[in-house]
């Protein structure tokens, strides 16, 4: 996936707002909270991916027992 269709919603960001942006966030969150945030953003992200392989795998085994034959 291309990096300018993930920051579409953001318009025409260069590289100079980004800065600007990343220099806000350190300065109200600190260095301290930053690693935190970033692994609780991380853990999110897993989970939702764990999540999403599970309903995934499942909607497949169902479809799987659906073409088996049947016994009569």
């Amino acid at each position: 996936m291309c990096l300018g269709t993930i920051l579409l919603f953001l318009g025409d960001l260069g590289g100079g707002e980004m800065m600007v942006i990343l220099t806000a966030i350190l300065l109200l969150f600190g260095t301290d909270k930053l690693p935190g945030m970033a692994r609780g953003l991380g853990r999110g992200i897993r989970e939702f991916k764990d999540a999403t392989n599970e309903i995934k795998q499942e909607l497949e085994r169902t479809i799987e027992d659906d073409n088996k034959p049947k016994k009569v």
